[in-house]
């Protein structure tokens, strides 16, 4: 159902006195910026009430969608699971909807055709961390930090290892998982956990910069390039190749993809139509 919702749409993190929510969201405007804030001393836990897609109907057809922002300011990013969910007064059933609910919007934010940037500017750990991974580009101030802790309070982070495992080398995560132990935001970018670290005060200014580089290229470029490095991410090489070359003869056949050409040739910038319109077969 989330994945119906959520496939023309563009991915919203929303932040409410009941915890963190996940919307779809779609505007008319090229670029959004979602400021998801909430009181500094309440830690951002990722509940079950996150997977509860909520539908807003597009304000124009075949408009160009915004790029998503996970924007959280405080001092925690997102402290994880809210483990007051996780007691035995929940049962078997209630935990693993929490999972699987959790599960499906990380699984989203890389199947949704729109980028997904995380804005980071605090403590993500555990499925807070497991966010960053997920999300396409991640920027982060010098002061962030990111881990699994998990296991010190006796709950291994083993849904979260599936998205830092893919984003780390197994060593370095493996370390994160076993012991908990922080890293701080330079490793991270040194890892690969997360894009770039900039200044406290250059965050929104770099990480918007990155968002409207984006809003220059076709919609359905970018729709098509995001789910063929996904899609090829988990194949073997000549396997990779062989999508990635399908890919490419499909993405000619794109009208953007010859106005594209055409344009460099003409040395003018493209006009692009933002439709997945083909301009032959």
């Amino acid at each position: 159902m989330a994945r119906s919702l959520l496939c023309k749409a563009v991915g919203v993190f929303r932040l409410s006195g009941t915890g963190p929510r996940f919307c779809s969201r779609s505007e008319p405007e090229p670029l959004t910026t979602n400021n998801l804030e909430q009181p500094q001393e309440e830690e951002r836990s990722v509940s079950v009430h996150a997977g509860v897609p909520q539908r807003k109907p597009p304000r124009r057809r075949g408009q160009r969608g915004p790029q998503s922002c996970c924007h959280i300011r405080g001092p925690v990013f997102s402290s994880g699971h809210d483990l007051k969910e996780l007691t035995s007064a929940q049962g078997r059933e209630y935990h693993t909807k929490v999972f699987h609910t959790c599960a499906e919007v990380m699984t989203l934010i890389q199947d949704i055709p729109v980028p997904v940037i995380a804005m980071v500017n605090g403590v993500a750990t555990a499925a807070g961390c497991q966010l960053v991974a997920s999300c396409d580009v991640a920027v982060a101030t010098e002061k962030s930090t990111f881990a699994t802790p998990g296991v010190n309070v006796g709950l291994f982070c083993s849904t979260p290892a599936v998205a830092i495992g893919r984003a780390v080398p197994r060593k370095v995560a493996m370390e994160m998982l076993l012991t908990g132990t922080p890293i701080s935001a330079r490793d991270a970018l040194l890892h690969g956990l997360i894009s770039r670290v900039v200044a406290e005060e250059r965050l929104e200014e770099e990480t918007l910069a990155i968002a409207r580089r984006v809003c220059r290229a076709s919609r359905p470029v970018v729709a098509l390039g995001k789910a063929t490095f996904q899609r090829q991410m988990a194949q073997g090489r000549d396997a990779a190749y062989a999508t990635a070359s399908k890919v490419m003869v499909d993405n000619l056949a794109l009208r953007d993809g010859q106005e594209g050409i055409r344009a460099f040739i003409e040395k003018r910038k493209p006009v692009w139509s933002n439709k997945a319109e083909k301009a032959h077969d």
